[in-house]
């Protein structure tokens, strides 16, 4: 959504420490298009579950299938780079390739990825109606047709120290508003040593600051841009929730709020030094781990609300099928592997449960052996990816797809710029009117070209 979005920090960091071994490498001998026989060729991000599909791929897909899956993978920034120049020039030279929710629309508007109805309708062991109904619209073009299959998935979630709500005599609502949110901040701020109330993300980026903040941005009545293309960063509901999450974490925030994203901000629940930390659903898991302080003492509440039933963000890698392709056939039978149930299962049992990659499909929570694992946040998850509404996430029609982002090619430039000012206001350093006001003409600038499109 990045992370850059959610745990992308933290998975780039992974991955950079095997990307020596992997990057470039085929799946098991040969590089792009190298083997003999029948093979599809994948560039895909280097991120944990991503290398434990190289791991699996030869002795339970290729095995079944006479595929062999050439693997191209790369760091985050890297790969979206690379993915770009390979998809809008239509060589042909990958088949497959990991793309989130945000691009997928975009290259589907574009014509760079091939529609997946006639495969899924030709699959029925895929299953489509087990894959989570959110998912599905998220990684829909605007014809309503199918253009990408979730690997994993998440939303976001508020998650909070059951320990130390009891310790205080507060209780965290079933269901609870931003305004709770606050006043809980300030009553648990310092209760504990070095404990702030509350942690959220600071740090500049259109998927650090603005992933969080836009959805507060959505439930507080706020918008980027009307559904006729009007830039609305300026208008009240975006200044009152832009002003209430500045004045939230530099009252009572983390210690280098600016400066803190995903990782700072795990980093921070971890180690004990935040009540709460609204963000994604992804960090559960870490927080849950086996060798995690925390263990058993973290609760998980819906996102907070103001104005909407529901706020939380959604966010997805997922597998798409280049357009110029020419083994389409082989590409399908790969993504319905990779993100199958079977797969699910075939990573719990021989890597481990927490690894498997969840948040996409209904049967994975009501598998017991998963919910074994994960039982302290599944149904929170489940129940938030389930409530995410990409198309109608505020209070007002929308132009483009999307809640933590504006679903257009221009977003993430202008999401950063616009992040630079905000983290800017979190920092003291300028007042929220002002990030905001130059932030307006940032917006008005992309407004104006969607217009002028319009009017052609």
């Amino acid at each position: 959504m990045a992370p850059r979005h959610t745990s992308r920090v933290r998975l780039i960091a992974i991955g950079l420490a095997t990307t020596l071994t992997i990057t470039g490498c085929a799946g098991w001998g040969g590089g792009v298009g190298g083997g003999d026989g029948r093979s599809i060729n994948v560039l895909m991000v280097n991120n944990p579950q991503m290398v434990d599909l190289q791991r699996l791929t030869e002795a339970n897909f290729t095995a079944r299938t006479g595929i062999r899956v050439n693997y191209t993978v790369l760091p985050e920034n890297d790969v979206r780079d690379k993915i770009s120049q390979e998809f809008s020039s239509q060589a042909g030279q990958y088949d497959v390739a990991s793309l989130s929710n945000f691009e997928i629309p975009i290259y589907a508007r574009s014509e760079w990825v091939a529609p997946l109805d006639d495969y899924i309708a030709a699959d029925p062991r895929f299953n489509q109606d087990d894959v989570l109904r959110p998912m599905t619209e998220s990684l829909s073009g605007d014809d309503g047709k199918v253009y990408g299959q979730p690997f994993y998935g998440e939303s976001s979630f508020l998650m909070y120290r059951k320990d130390v709500f009891e310790a205080q005599g507060v209780q965290m609502p079933e269901k609870p508003t931003w305004q709770q949110v606050a006043d809980l901040a300030a009553r648990l701020d310092g209760k504990e040593p070095g404990m702030a109330g509350i942690c959220l993300r600071g740090q500049p980026g259109w998927g650090q600051v603005f992933a969080p903040l836009t959805t507060v941005v959505n439930t507080f009545g706020g918008t980027w841009f009307t559904e006729d293309w009007q830039a609305q960063v300026d208008a009240p509901e975006f200044r009152e929730a832009t002003q209430f999450y500045v004045d939230l974490v530099r009252d009572y925030g983390e210690a280098g709020a600016p400066q803190a994203g995903f990782t700072e901000c795990l980093n921070n629940m971890v180690q004990g030094n935040a009540a709460m930390w609204y963000d994604a659903t992804s960090a559960a898991g870490s927080l849950e781990a086996a060798d995690s302080p925390v263990k058993g003492k973290m609760g998980y509440a819906p996102a907070p609300v103001v104005k909407t039933p529901s706020s939380g963000w959604l966010y997805a890698w997922a597998w798409a099928i280049q357009r110029a392709s020419e083994r389409k056939d082989d590409a399908w039978q790969f993504i319905s592997w990779a993100s199958s149930r079977e797969y699910e299962e075939l990573v719990g049992a021989q890597v481990g449960w927490s690894r498997v990659p969840a948040g996409k499909r209904a049967s994975t929570y009501e598998n017991p052996q998963y919910l074994q694992e994960a039982g302290a946040f599944a149904a929170p998850t489940k129940a938030a990816i389930e409530s995410a509404d990409p198309r109608n996430p505020g209070v007002q029609p929308r132009p483009a797809i999307g809640i933590q982002f504006v679903d257009i090619p221009e977003f993430t430039d202008l999401g950063t710029q616009v992040s630079q000012h905000v983290s800017s206001a979190i920092a003291g350093q300028m007042s929220v009117d002002e990030a905001l006001e130059r932030g307006q003409e940032l917006a008005d600038d992309v407004a104006e070209r969607y217009r002028a499109r319009q009017g052609e």
